[in-house]
């Protein structure tokens, strides 16, 4: 995965293409442009940390009928939609759609560089909770069964001995599975226990 946000431009206008890619590059940013939508998905170029600059009207595949395509990727790259065409109620389906903004061309320099900007902040925010997210889900496949049932009464705010009485264990066996789920999950108070298993459950 490159480490440094690349801008993908999505635009069928060559000249578009080119004059977003010099503008873009000026700014510090790396960019890669594509012709259409269905050459930047069949590129599969969704891994690396960015954000795109989306064309709405496009032969073949349309700017919105990507960004219904890439809503199932998690995290989806933020798109910043760019259309000669657009109007209120485009705009406004864009942004529902999950959309981080809806720029008209001829777009101004410095909205088009706040907007990006605001993309790749959003991105990197999204991929550090998606992160945060299965590390957690690698911790808790590490649980064994009973630990995760010990896991789970722990979090809702059970005692050790209601958890005994639960599972039919005795107490000093609940405290040991808390402790071992403890080490496994790396939680250090059971507010922590609570936030894990309530960020597993969404």
């Amino acid at each position: 995965m490159s480490k440094k946000p690349i801008v993908h431009v999505v635009d069928d206008d060559a000249s578009v293409r080119t004059a977003l890619t010099r503008l873009l590059k000026a700014a510090g940013h790396a960019v890669r442009a594509w012709a259409s939508a269905e050459e930047f998905l069949h590129a599969d170029a969704c891994d690396a940390l960015g954000c795109i600059l989306l064309d709405i009207r496009m032969p073949g595949m349309n700017g919105m009928e990507l960004q219904q395509a890439l809503a199932q990727l998690h995290p989806g790259l933020p798109i910043i939609f760019l259309t000669g065409h657009g109007d209120l109620a485009i705009g406004v389906r864009a942004m529902k759609a999950g959309a981080v903004d809806f720029l008209t061309k001829p777009v101004e320099r410095e909205a088009l560089l706040a907007a990006v900007a605001n993309a790749l902040t959003r991105d990197a925010a999204n991929r550090a909770v998606h992160d945060d997210l299965h590390l957690l889900q690698e911790r808790h496949a590490t649980l064994t069964p009973r630990e995760r049932e010990v896991f789970a009464l722990v979090a809702t705010g059970a005692t050790n001995k209601q958890i005994s009485i639960e599972i039919a264990a005795a107490e000093r066996t609940v405290k040991l599975h808390r402790a071992r789920v403890m080490a496994k999950m790396q939680a250090t108070s059971l507010a922590d226990l609570v936030r894990a298993a309530d960020r597993l459950r969404k």
